[in-house]
């Protein structure tokens, strides 16, 4: 994946890979990485990023996801 948009940030590794695997599944490509809030913090916080092009879908899945 080029370059993506944050989508997300989520407290840890853990649900980072579970959100990835839903968008993934429904052929939403994705990525991960720590926040810079995390490096300051001791934290395990990722940042979930999605192509600018599927920012709306992915958002979507997560509303409907969490309702």
């Amino acid at each position: 994946m080029e370059v993506g948009v944050p989508l997300t940030v989520v407290g840890s590794q853990g649900e980072a890979d579970v959100i990835c695997s839903l968008l993934r599944a429904h052929g939403i490509e994705c990525g991960e990485r720590e926040t810079d809030f995390s490096a300051q913090s001791g934290g395990g916080q990722r940042e979930v990023l999605v192509a600018q092009t599927d920012l709306a879908l992915a958002q979507k899945l997560l509303n409907c996801s969490s309702d």
